[in-house]
């Protein structure tokens, strides 16, 4: 199993991020997604979340209007759009693979400064 992200990087405020998550060894269109982030000294946060069949998403309300998670099964990939980003959106992003077991990936630096 390995779900491996992808897309972080610098960013100024107000700029934007896609974030990617490719996975493999696991049967991808029969789990729920999630992006969960880590700022230093903090906990894990969900930030949304997606069904296995994508029709339905959620939002913390920290990331709601500017962010948006997506997902294509064709492709074995979740997505995390994000908009309008903020210095205190700086994290580590993590991708979660959820059914009856939990996946993660390893994560992807999300720093927000000018």
């Amino acid at each position: 199993v390995q779900l491996v992200e992808s897309g972080g990087g610098l960013v100024q405020p107000g700029g934007s991020l896609r974030l990617s998550c490719a996975a493999s060894g696991f049967t991808f269109s029969r789990y729920s997604m999630s992006w969960y982030r880590q700022a230093p000294g903090k906990e894990r946060d969900v930030v949304a979340g997606i069904t296995s069949d994508g029709g339905s998403t959620d939002y913390a309300d920290s990331g709601k209007g500017r962010f948006t998670i997506s997902r294509d099964n064709a492709e074995n990939t979740v997505y995390l759009q994000m908009n309008s980003l903020k210095p205190e959106d700086t994290a580590v992003y993590y991708c979660n693979a959820w059914n009856t077991v939990n996946y993660w990936g390893q994560g992807t630096q999300v720093t927000v400064s000018s």
